[in-house]
């Protein structure tokens, strides 16, 4: 789809990236070995407004809400369709990676 994607495995690694790449979207797992997803996102969420979706196993309502609530523009369960994940991001980037600023970004 365009993207430049750098990919971490730890929420505090995550909040790192997002803070110094500045991405388009970001994608948040609420299962992190580390950090709640939901505070990645708080974290996150205090110095960015990118886009966030929510990859996660968590399929409970209450799990959604919160991770609406928390920034989210968008929430997904696992296991889902590759089709499924490029819907998401066409409309949380409509324009694909490019940013307000005019330049291409990283996820």
């Amino acid at each position: 789809m365009g993207f430049a994607v750098h990919a971490v495995g730890k929420g505090v690694e995550g909040v790192a990236a997002a803070w110094e790449h500045h991405p388009d979207l970001i994608t948040v797992d609420l299962n992190l070995p580390d950090i709640d997803g939901l505070d990645v996102a708080g974290y996150i969420r205090a110095r960015s407004e990118a886009p966030m979706l929510f990859i996660t196993a968590r399929a409970e309502l209450e799990d959604e809400m919160a991770g609406m609530a928390s920034g989210a523009a968008a929430y997904l369960t696992k296991p889902f369709h590759p089709r499924q994940l490029t819907e998401a991001v066409n409309q949380l980037c409509p324009a694909g990676p490019l940013s307000a600023h005019g330049r291409n970004q990283s996820t």
